[in-house]
Formats: structure tokens, sequence, C-alpha cells
């Protein structure tokens, strides 16, 4: 007889399958009678009882809440709160420091492939990889931003969800973090507050802001903090946008300029330029040579402004980098430019503006492979090519990677 057809998956089931290669996301993917199944605390080649916790058109994401046949590299996660159902800020606490490398290659390679329209020959002679930073895979998160729920506790967000889980410490928060009494255990409640940040600055500052409907409250510590890369300081708001890894400023310092290889005398564009790294690293090299730095928020603009002023090439222009490009605030021609966009990319148009301009080379600071890889497309749809690409591991414990690449115009221009 016959088995009858199996029904489709639903909410809350749970099902054996076999895990494949990883995706995008910290997942790894199955497939049940022909669904793709979106697996978080799994492994490739693991085999695992999963539980459906959403179910959408084409697809369903699941939890691995019991492994039946483990990779070789699995390790217990060192938090208790990186389990299914908990905490969904670390993706990757089950997987072994050496092979969350290896998966972040992974991804990288796929997206270059499916999105970048590079072929695996071309991905090939890149060698993409993810290098490990000083420090560890714990320990190294120097600004940690907690919600509170109801009850006015602090804590860190399911995955996929706006449940707040209570925490009583964060293990990948720096440890300077980790002693303030801001969660559970000290008996610390924030019946008033939305959020609390928290901050341990490279410049050795500690501050604690409370949020309530985006209010910033200082509570403790210097409401300006300072940071030190590329051999200066920058002062700036507690709550302004600075890399989380304590290491992370002078490893992309050190790829862009190794990259770059700026000259005396050239020219230069940091687009998306935040407080100014990479203006101040290329004024080390250019001397005063014009430099025009482009940002748009309010607090890294006035951060570039302060910090730089003793650098008499730098211009800093307060605009979106698209304005500022259409409408000819900046203008080339330019030598290099450096593009460290949000998470959502450069796109197009401002791709296009920057290839019209002409430089001889671009290096490009990405924090999301797939927004860094539909990029590469536009580039290489105008001629221009992917010459060198590299990794850096900022956020250990994540799926998060970041690559700094290399582009070049055609031969002969």
């Amino acid at each position: 007889m016959t088995a009858p057809a199996r029904r489709g998956l639903e909410e809350a089931e749970r099902v054996e399958l076999t895990v494949d290669a990883v995706a995008p996301g910290g997942h790894c993917v199955a497939r049940v009678d022909g669904q793709v199944v979106f697996v978080r605390h799994a492994l490739p080649g693991e085999r695992v009882v999963a539980e459906v916790t959403e179910l959408h058109r084409g697809f369903a994401r699941a939890d691995a809440v019991e492994i039946l046949v483990a990779s070789p590299d699995r390790v217990e996660p060192p938090c208790p709160y990186a389990r299914p159902g908990r905490c969904g800020g670390c993706d990757l606490q089950h997987v072994a420091p050496a092979a969350q490398l290896d998966w972040k290659i992974s991804v990288v390679r796929e997206q270059l492939t499916r999105l970048g329209g590079l072929s695996e020959g071309q991905v090939d002679a890149l060698d993409p990889r993810v290098a490990a930073l000083p420090g560890g895979p714990l320990g190294w998160r120097s600004r940690v931003r907690y919600t509170v729920d109801g009850a006015g506790r602090a804590g860190l967000l399911k995955h996929r969800s706006h449940q707040v889980v209570p925490v009583d410490r964060c293990l990948i928060a720096h440890p300077a973090i980790q002693e303030l009494p801001v969660l559970l255990p000290s008996g610390a409640r924030w019946p008033d507050a939305d959020a609390v940040e928290t901050v341990a600055s490279t410049g050795g500052d500690v501050s604690v802001t409370a949020f309530a409907e985006g209010a910033p409250t200082p509570i403790s510590g210097p409401a300006e903090v300072r940071e030190t890369a590329a051999g200066r300081e920058w002062r700036l708001p507690a709550s302004s946008f600075w890399q989380v890894h304590p290491a992370a400023a002078d490893a992309l310092v050190g790829a862009v300029l190794d990259l770059l290889d700026p000259r005396p005398g050239e020219t230069a564009w940091d687009l998306y330029g935040g407080a100014g790294l990479f203006a101040a690293a290329l004024a080390g090299r250019v001397g005063d040579a014009r430099i025009t730095l482009v940002e748009s928020a309010g607090q890294g603009v006035a951060a570039a402004r302060e910090s730089l002023a003793d650098l008499p090439g730098v211009e800093v222009v307060a605009a979106r980098v698209e304005t500022a490009l259409s409408r000819r605030r900046v203008t080339g021609p330019v030598d290099l430019v450096v593009l460290d966009p949000p998470r959502s990319g450069a796109g197009a148009p401002v791709v296009r503006h920057i290839v019209d301009a002409g430089p001889r080379a671009v290096a490009y600071v990405a924090c999301d492979p797939a927004a860094f890889a539909r990029d590469v497309r536009v580039f290489t749809g105008l001629g221009w090519r992917l010459a060198a690409l590299r990794g850096f591991d900022l956020f250990p414990m994540t799926q998060h990677v970041e690559l700094v690449g290399l582009f070049l115009p055609p031969v002969g221009c």
C-alpha cells in the first residue's frame, strides 16, 4: 500500500533532518520532502531534530533542538543564553573558532558567485580568507545596547523577535562592560528606559547611557568618549558610531592603506567617512593633498571636524553621499576612493558616480557580504574588476564578517 503524501510543515513541529551547507544569516540549509528549511544552531553534515519556528512561502525556519549526529566542529556554547529560544545575538557559539572562519568564507564565496556574478575561478583567484583579530572570541564587544523589558530588566533580544531575554552577563561584552551594574545580578532595574547603552572605549572611558523614546540620559561615565586608532585620538559622543571590536579600526586602516598604496600628492574621497578614520590615515600618506570626507550623520560630522582640524587638506562635507555626488558638491578628478557604506551597500548610482570620476583605485569596506556582492556586480558591469579581497572576523561568535575589497579600472584607463 502506498504511504500517504506528507503534509506540509507546521509551526512548532519537530522534524528529523540532515543539515547541508551554510547560508547567510547564521543558518544552514536543509530540506524536508523538498521544502527548504533554514536551520540555526546546526552545522553542515549533522543529523538533528529541528523545531520549526517560522513558515514562509517556499521555505521555513527552524532551530536544532537535539543533535543526533554531531559535526567534529561542534563545541559546547560558552554562554548559557546562546541556545534555541534564548538570546539571538550570537549565531555561532556552537561552532569551534577556526570553523567559524571557514563558515564565513563559505558565505562570502557563495554571495560573490550568486549575487556578484563572479565565476568560481574568479573567486578562487581572489583566495578569500577571514583573519581573526587579537583577543579571542569572547570579551571583545566594546559597545553593547541592552533592551529593557516591561518589568524594567535589561537584556538582549531573541532571534528575529522583539522579545527581551533578561541576562545576567554577556560573554562577548568587553570585561569593563561585564562589570557594570546594568543587569539583574546587581539588582539594576530601568523602569523609565527603553534601552541601556554601554561603552568601553579604546581610550579607557567607560560610559552608560539610558534611552527613553530615543532621548539619551547619561547615567555614568563621560558623555564624550575617547577612541584611539591610526596613531590619533578621536573624541565623540558615547552613543555615536565606532567600530565595536577594539582592534577593528587599526585592522581596517592597515588593509585600506596596503591595498590603495597612497602616494604623496594624491587626492582622495572618504565616502561615508564617519568620524574621519580613513581620511586621517590617508592624510598621513598623501600629505596636504585634498581629501574630501562625506558623512550625513551629525555626530560623525562634528567628530570629524573636531578631530581632523589639524589636517589642512581634509574637507568635511555634511551630506548624504549620493546627494553630494549627484549635486556635484564633491567633484573629480580624484585619485583614490575609500567607500565604507552602511549595511545596505553603496548602490548603483554611487558606484557610477565613482567610476565617472576616474580614480586609479577604490577600497571598499563592507559589513555585509550580500550588499558588497551586489555592488561588485555593478563595478564589473562598468568594466572594473575586484582585484583583491580580505576578510576580518570583527564579530566573533556571530555570523557577521567585514570585508575590504580593492577595485581597479580597466587596463589603460
